[in-house]
C-alpha cells in the first residue's frame, strides 16, 4: 500500500477515535466517576501516540520520494 495512503487512513482512524473519546469524558465527568475519567485519559495518550505515528508515517512517505 503507498504510504501516505496508510499514514492517512492512520490519521482518519485515531480522530475517529477522538470523537469517541469526547463522549467517554464527558460521561464520566456527569458521573464523577474517577476510573472512567483515568481510562480516557490514557486512551486519550494513546491516540496522541498514534497521530504522532501516523504524521511520522506521512512525512516519511515524502522523503522517500
Amino acid at each position: 500500500m503507498n504510504s501516505k495512503i496508510k499514514g492517512a487512513m492512520l490519521v482518519a482512524s485515531q480522530v475517529t477515535s477522538a470523537v469517541g473519546l469526547r463522549s467517554r469524558i464527558r460521561e464520566a465527568r456527569q458521573n464523577s466517576d474517577r476510573l472512567a475519567m483515568a481510562d480516557a485519559v490514557i486512551t486519550a495518550l494513546g491516540i496522541i501516540t498514534g497521530t504522532a505515528l501516523a504524521v511520522r508515517a506521512l512525512r516519511t512517505g515524502e522523503d522517500e520520494q
